[in-house]
C-alpha cells in the first residue's frame, strides 16, 4: 500500500500497522526502507486515532441524558482473577 494512500477501514489500517510493526522488529530491512515504513506507520496510527475520536464523538452523543449531558456509567466491577491481585492484600 502506498504512503499517501487512505486504509479502507480502521481494522485494515490496523492489520497493516501491525504487519508494520513486525517487518520493522525483524530487523530484516535496509534503512531507507525502515524509514520509509517508519512514515506510514506513523499515518496509520494517526488515521486509527482519528477513527477512535470520532467513534468516542459519537458514542457520547449516544449516552446524553435527556438533558443533553453525557451519561457515562461505570463499567460493572469485574470479578477478581487468580492473575490479578486482590485489592485487599495490597493494603
Amino acid at each position: 500500500m502506498s504512503a499517501d494512500k487512505k486504509p479502507a477501514s480502521f481494522e485494515e489500517a490496523l492489520r497493516e500497522l501491525e504487519a508494520i510493526v513486525a517487518t520493522m522488529e525483524s530487523g530484516q530491512i535496509p534503512l531507507e526502507a525502515m524509514m520509509k515504513q517508519f512514515e506510514r506507520g506513523m499515518a496509520l496510527a494517526t488515521f486509527c486515532s482519528s477513527k477512535l475520536g470520532e467513534a468516542e464523538k459519537r458514542i457520547e452523543i449516544l449516552m446524553r441524558d435527556a438533558a443533553g449531558q453525557p451519561d457515562w456509567r461505570p463499567l460493572p466491577d469485574e470479578a477478581p482473577t487468580s492473575e490479578s491481585p486482590d485489592d485487599s492484600m495490597l493494603f
